[in-house]
């Protein structure tokens, strides 16, 4: 039997793939690469490009491929965004996962674990927030979410599909071997922004609100390794195959960051100074939000790359090779230090 693994030329799921093929397991990836990078996704791995919303293609992959489990992690993303323009969250973050819901018990899945966020906490009353906390998304993305959540949960006790859900926090870093990071054109993640800033492929970074109710002023954040993440859904599937029921479970590392924080330890890492600039708060932003992963840990999760400057370290190397690859297709020297004022984009190093 086989695992579908949708958005799986994305970040996260990219970096799934790689932990499947560590252990020994190929999966097949459907991904639409509107956001996702095709050299993403290895060579040895079935590749589709298509929807999740696309009922004959998913019926049919899953039927010719003998699918017994899906890991769901095609979605839109940027929380700002989603503010503006909210139906497109919901079409392609809750429509398309009842799309694919509804084909998966079709096709007699048994066995499903979804990418959810701790967006759906919004602004929680206590910290470290735990799966028991009432939640109150601030932003469409994390109502989009929390309302896949509810579909998903009253679609496995009406059928035969046990999950998990996984609300992860802030996710950073990138393959400790170099094989794969964050590639994705305009991503917005903090500790890429502020590391293309270092690298001087940004002129400057915008720190978003200075009067949150925190320590410094800025957002506190849980950043959880990109693999470690990776590592999170191989124990999530494993649990279900081993007869685990349906449950729903964070994963972060119980420790938070400050924004000046991180943009103090991409200096130290990077070993540079970059400026930033003083910006209004952006809408959907919670004031802060750091993980109880407890019950994803006594599922046998156990986190390997727990460390902020670590993470850094492997986004930081990342970048650099996306750096040396873009100056690689300009005909500079891969020396060259690139200083221009915009951000550039370079496609994944397969």
């Amino acid at each position: 039997m086989t695992t579908l693994i949708t958005g799986g030329a994305g970040f996260i799921g990219g970096h799934t793939v790689l932990a499947f093929l560590d252990r020994g397991e190929i999966p097949i990836v459907l991904d639409d690469l509107s956001t996702g990078i095709r050299e993403a996704v290895p060579p040895n791995v079935p590749f589709f490009v298509g929807d999740v919303g696309d009922t004959e293609l998913v019926s049919r992959l899953i039927r010719n491929h003998r699918i017994d489990a899906i890991l769901h992690f095609a979605a839109k993303i940027v929380v700002p965004e989603s503010v503006v323009d909210p139906l497109k969250y919901y079409f392609a973050n809750t429509v398309k996962t009842h799309a694919l819901l509804q084909t998966a018990v079709r096709g007699k899945v048994r066995r499903f674990v979804f990418s959810s966020s701790a967006a759906v906490y919004g602004n929680p009353s206590s910290t470290p927030v735990d799966e028991t906390a009432h939640p109150a998304p601030l932003s469409p993305y994390g109502m989009s979410k929390l309302m896949s959540e509810y579909m998903l949960i009253d679609t496995s006790a009406a059928c035969n599909l046990r999950h998990v859900i996984l609300r992860y926090f802030n996710v950073a870093g990138a393959d400790p071997a170099g094989r794969l990071g964050q590639s994705t054109p305009g991503a917005t993640h903090l500790i890429k922004v502020a590391l293309e800033t270092a690298l001087r492929r940004r002129p400057y970074m915008n720190i978003y609100g200075s009067d949150y109710p925190t320590p410094d002023g800025t957002c506190v954040r849980d950043y959880v390794h990109v693999s470690d993440l990776a590592r999170a859904h191989l124990a999530a599937l494993d649990y279900l195959r081993n007869g685990g029921g349906s449950r729903t479970l964070n994963c972060g590392y119980g420790r938070g960051y400050s924004v000046r924080e991180v943009v103090d330890a991409v200096r130290m890492v990077a070993g540079v100074d970059f400026e930033t600039r003083q910006a209004p708060r952006r809408a959907g932003d919670p004031a802060s939000i750091v993980a109880n992963s407890d019950q994803l840990v006594s599922l046998g999760w156990k986190p390997e790359l727990n460390d902020l400057p670590k993470m850094i370290e492997h986004a930081c190397n990342w970048e650099k090779k996306l750096a040396s690859v873009e100056r690689t297709a300009r005909g500079q020297p891969s020396g060259v230090v690139d200083v221009a004022g915009n951000a550039s984009h370079a496609p994944a190093v397969p």
